[in-house]
């Protein structure tokens, strides 16, 4: 039995990583990609192909993938029995906040699609470095488990 749920974890860690990696590569490009599409041309073709992009994004690599990083994170933490420990409570507040985010993103990416800029490049910018700084926020805290 300890063999069986040792190779679950295994396969439930390895499935959360991966799916975290692509998630974060993705909520790096996207606020990168809305820099450029208000540095287009309103109304322009590369304007057009902003949003194109923007939505592939979003369909291809951004929702699948914060569906797979909470499927095998709940799975792995309900597996290995974590929901009583404190970092993963900590941990679940910066996910939530970071999933807030994406959520965020894909909405001013719906306002982009329709015209309306209501940010400018340096904040989208700034908006940019959220992602990075969650992730070494929770890499701290499921590594070091600090309480």
């Amino acid at each position: 039995m300890e063999q069986i749920l040792q190779t679950t974890y295994l396969w439930l860690k390895a499935g959360h990583i991966i799916f975290v990696i692509f998630w974060m590569a993705g909520l790096f490009m996207l606020p990168r990609y809305f820099v450029y599409h208000q540095e287009s041309e309103p109304g322009s073709a590369e304007e057009a192909r902003w949003v194109d992009r923007e939505a592939k994004l979003r369909k291809i690599i951004l929702t699948p993938s914060i569906v797979m990083v909470w499927v095998f994170g709940v799975a792995l933490a309900s597996a290995m029995g974590f929901w009583s420990e404190p970092w993963l409570h900590a941990k679940l507040l910066f996910v939530l906040a970071l999933s807030a985010y994406h959520g965020w993103l894909v909405s001013y990416a719906k306002k982009l699609a329709k015209g309306e800029r209501a940010m400018s490049g340096k904040a989208l910018r700034m908006l940019n470095e959220v992602p990075g700084l969650v992730a070494v926020v929770v890499v701290i805290l499921v590594v070091v488990k600090p309480f």
